[in-house]
């Protein structure tokens, strides 16, 4: 007659009694943790085996831990493997959060969420494995044991995964056990390979019952896989236990020369993480699989910014496939998509040659900390005092890498070497505060994220020789969506702040319906975020979800509002239209002012490469071309100061959802008469205009040319040398650009006229 599955536990506590021991519980800053005794420490030769099995309350079999469910199962028994013996057979059943039990698991185990409700939890079941053991293992007069499951899947994929997210730390003896298939393969070399192994297929090789319904859930699985593991000891087998598989206990951060050889069969690419993550909460993510050494490369933007991906590098392919089934697994969240990758996209992110940034990471185990927005004169002695000496640097200046550009400029970024945790908490506490009169940013990095951004900015010049006038652009790769069809949200009210990986926390788990290259921020005059932004979704359904969904929901402080367009309003509003409840808007040189600007426009985006993000604006000048609405249209011209190229990027530039680079991609303000002398010419290159730009702010908004031409009356303007200025509602902005026939006269004007009135304001100058 069957017993109580519980009964088991209760038989043994009474037969050994309890042996009392407390756990420990250790308390770090918003978390709670609970580290269970390890009763007996593992020795690398163990002189006694526990036989484990689990079961969680979704999938089985293979597919074990593939779907995150909790676990509700386990089932053990000490093995003497000297003399033969064994400890009483346990059975625990495990009460999860979660008690919705999958059909399969409710087909195979008979287990009911009525009989799990009154069950331990977790942490109370991992107690009493300890305690039991070592009760076991007394009465067997032995010292030391190793666990032995069947394969890889319950240590690696359940019982690791579970305890990491419910901040429960396991003992030692989960770090090392044996794969029983892998252990049998190796004792019988012509049976099946051990993925294709099971307990059954085992059992029947060596003629061993295998009628599951004679025994409880588990208990069958238990007494099967003993008999196989004495049955491999005996005379015919005379196997020995001697190398057991490893879980390592944390990841270890290194660097990564591009000329070692990376096996692509160990790598996976890693998407949508938050951007705040660092290569811990990564490493932590995959919890019982074994990363090699600097094995975290988190991917950046052309700005140098996460951009919510990373690759992962394990130590053989069996743990980067076992890594593959936490395909849109939970970090936090947020579900994270795991892929396939090569090494050669992981030597291309990680990779590094440079001496410097080698002997900086030469210090193993150091907690890296990226600071951003230094001033360019910062020194190490700023940065040192600075950080003060709550947050001791290691090695002092030593641990300081400022990151600059090829030709020795600083570029603002530093990163920070910390020996512990700690030192590294107090220096985060310091996000955000004052250095001279810039505040700094500081953020947890990596070694491959150190590797990067040296890289990236050490990289070979995209110009030779600077400056020069144009830069040539790489033919576009896509084109922006047309169309009626309601598939794209538009996006307004958008903190200032934020980028596209706010937007992608803000749009959840709709981010996995966004079109590639599909997310669009509208920049202003300056070329910085307008607030507003443009979503490509997969279709018409999956932009009014969006809509629906995320309208007045809160980014940051703000709530944003979400409105469902079609590619052709997109496009409407990229090309300098406004787009209200009531309508359409024309772009502002299409409004009535007093003083129209005149547009060449452009409707493909002519890709600027990655690296040019790395140089002044100045430098770059992207050319245009003609709407592709009418092919006989000649091509336009535009006219360049070659002070403030970046400046006439009024209304639409935007870039692509990552891991593309920037695109530049809008209108482009020309004098009067350029348009127009464009029509009657054949293909006119670009040249830059002679002369200084000076910034007027302040204006009245309704100041004119006539105005400003009499404002600087004696500095020999012309009216075609005045750009005015417009917001994205076609109202003056009350700035204009002015271009002076020289350097001397800018700055004389700068001198004497910044701080007069024009009609009844002030006006501000500023030389660009």
């Amino acid at each position: 007659m069957k017993s109580h599955p519980q009964s088991y536990i209760y038989e043994t506590l009474s037969l050994y009694g309890a042996y009392k021991q407390v756990p420990v519980q250790i308390h770090l800053p918003g978390l709670k943790l609970k580290l269970f005794p390890p009763v007996v420490m593992t020795a690398s030769h163990s002189d006694s085996l526990v036989v484990l099995f689990g079961a969680t309350a979704g999938a089985y079999g293979a597919k074990l831990g593939s779907d995150e469910r909790e676990l509700i199962l386990l089932v053990w028994q000490v093995v003497d493997l000297h003399s033969k013996k064994v400890g009483t057979l346990h059975k625990s059943l495990v009460k999860a959060d979660n008690l919705d039990l999958s059909d399969q698991c409710r087909e195979v185990s008979a287990l009911t969420p009525e009989g799990l409700s009154k069950a331990e939890p977790l942490d109370r079941v991992l107690q009493q494995f300890s305690q039991l053991v070592s009760s076991d293992l007394k009465v067997l007069g032995r010292s030391s044991y190793t666990l032995c499951s069947d394969g890889q899947l319950l240590i690696r994929q359940v019982l690791h995964p579970e305890t990491s997210k419910k901040n429960l730390l396991l003992s030692d003896c989960f770090y090392s056990f044996y794969d029983l298939r892998k252990e049998f393969r190796s004792c019988y070399p012509s049976s099946a390979a051990g993925k294709d192994q099971t307990i059954k297929t085992m059992a029947e090789y060596l003629g061993l019952g295998t009628d599951e319904a004679e025994e409880d859930f588990g208990v069958w699985q238990v007494k099967t896989m003993v008999a196989i593991i004495f049955s491999m000891l005996s005379e015919g087998g005379n196997h020995v236990f001697t190398e057991p598989e490893t879980v390592k206990h944390k990841y270890e951060t290194g660097p990564c020369s591009k000329s070692e050889t990376v096996d692509s069969e160990t790598v996976i690419r890693a998407r949508g993480l938050p951007w705040q993550s660092s290569d811990q909460d990564i490493a932590r993510f995959f919890k019982g699989l074994n990363i090699a050494k600097g094995g975290v490369a988190l991917c950046l933007n052309s700005q140098g910014r996460r951009n919510g991906e990373a690759l992962v590098r394990f130590v053989n392919s069996e743990q980067r496939d076992l890594a593959l089934e936490r395909h849109k697994h939970h970090m936090g969240s947020r579900y994270i998509e795991v892929y396939k990758a090569t090494g050669e996209e992981f030597l291309k992110i990680a990779g590094g040659t440079s001496n410097e940034v080698a002997q900086f990471l030469s210090k193993e185990n150091q907690v890296i900390i990226r600071m951003r927005g230094l001033p360019f004169t910062a020194t190490q002695e700023d940065v040192l005092g600075f950080l003060g000496p709550e947050c001791p640097v290691t090695g002092g200046k030593e641990g300081l890498l400022f990151v600059k550009y090829p030709d020795g400029r600083p570029t603002g970024d530093a990163f920070v070497l910390f020996s512990c945790e700690e030192y590294a908490q107090s220096a985060l506490k310091k996000h955000k505060e004052i250095l001279g009169k810039r505040y700094i940013e500081l953020f947890r990095s990596t070694a491959a994220e150190v590797q990067q951004v040296l890289n990236r900015y050490m990289s070979t010049p995209l110009i030779p020789t600077l400056p020069t006038p144009i830069i040539p652009v790489i033919p576009p790769p896509y084109t922006i969506a047309t169309g009626s069809v309601r598939d794209c949200v538009r996006l307004r009210g958008l903190p200032y702040t934020a980028g596209i990986d706010d937007i992608l926390e803000f749009m959840g788990d709709a981010t996995g319906d966004i079109k590639p290259h599909g997310v669009h921020m509208v920049l202003n005059q300056q070329g910085r975020p307008s607030g507003d932004a443009f979503i490509q979704m997969k279709s018409a359904d999956k932009a009014f979800m969006v809509a629906q969904k995320c309208h007045k929901k809160m980014m940051k402080d703000r709530y944003v509002e979400v409105f469902q367009c079609s590619g052709e309003e997109m496009n409407f509003v990229l090309m300098g239209g406004t787009l209200n409840r009531s309508g359409l808007s024309p772009p502002p040189c299409k409004l009535p002012c007093l003083s129209p600007p005149a547009y060449a426009a452009f409707q493909t985006a002519a890709v600027i490469p990655a690296e040019a993000a790395l140089y002044q604006p100045q430098a770059l000048l992207p050319t245009t071309r003609t709407p592709q609405a009418s092919a006989a249209a000649p091509p336009a011209v535009t006219y360049y100061p070659a002070q403030a190229a970046q400046l006439y990027m009024n209304y639409t530039a935007y870039y692509p959802s990552p891991p593309v680079s920037p695109t530049t991609v809008g209108y482009i303000a020309a004098p009067p008469g350029a348009v127009a002398a464009a029509a009657t010419a054949t293909h006119t290159p670009i040249l830059p205009q002679p002369g200084a730009l000076v910034r007027m702010q302040g204006l009245p908004y309704n100041t004119g040319m006539k105005e400003i031409l009499s404002f600087f009356q004696g500095y020999q303007l012309q009216a075609d040398s005045i750009l005015m200025l417009y917001n994205f509602n076609g109202q003056p902005s009350g700035k204009a650009l002015v271009t002076f026939p020289s350097l001397d006269l800018a700055k004389k004007a700068v001198a004497e006229k910044n701080g007069q009135l024009l009609g009844s304001r002030y006006v501000e100058l500023y030389l660009v």
